[in-house]
């Protein structure tokens, strides 16, 4: 496990995500999960990551006798830790990145 707010399981849990644009290209980035997507539009970006984060839970959850949680509490990409740090710190470093969007996203059966 890494630098995790939350202990996810297959029921309940929490990720942060970001959607930022880097160039012409947006982002969805689920730091847990480490699932980035992307898109033209920061709004279907966003629509995609959430797709995926679903799909990622769903498959997780047909995973019989699973008690390892690893694969839904991963050690985050250093680049989108130092991101989401930055852009919760009281005095945030200006970005070369386009933020849309940060927050926490929660898991619910």
């Amino acid at each position: 496990m890494g630098n995790n707010y939350f202990m996810n399981t297959p029921q309940k849990g929490a990720v942060r995500c970001i959607i930022f644009r880097d160039g012409q290209t947006w982002f969805g980035t689920a730091l847990e999960f480490n699932i980035t997507e992307s898109a033209d539009d920061p709004i279907i970006a966003m629509l995609n990551l959430q797709e995926a984060i679903q799909g990622y839970v769903e498959s997780i959850k047909k995973i019989k006798g699973l008690h390892d949680f690893s694969p839904l509490n991963q050690k985050t990409e250093v680049e989108y830790e130092k991101m989401w740090q930055n852009l919760n710190s009281a005095k945030p470093v200006p970005s070369p990145y386009d933020v849309y969007h940060y927050g926490v996203t929660k898991i619910s059966a």
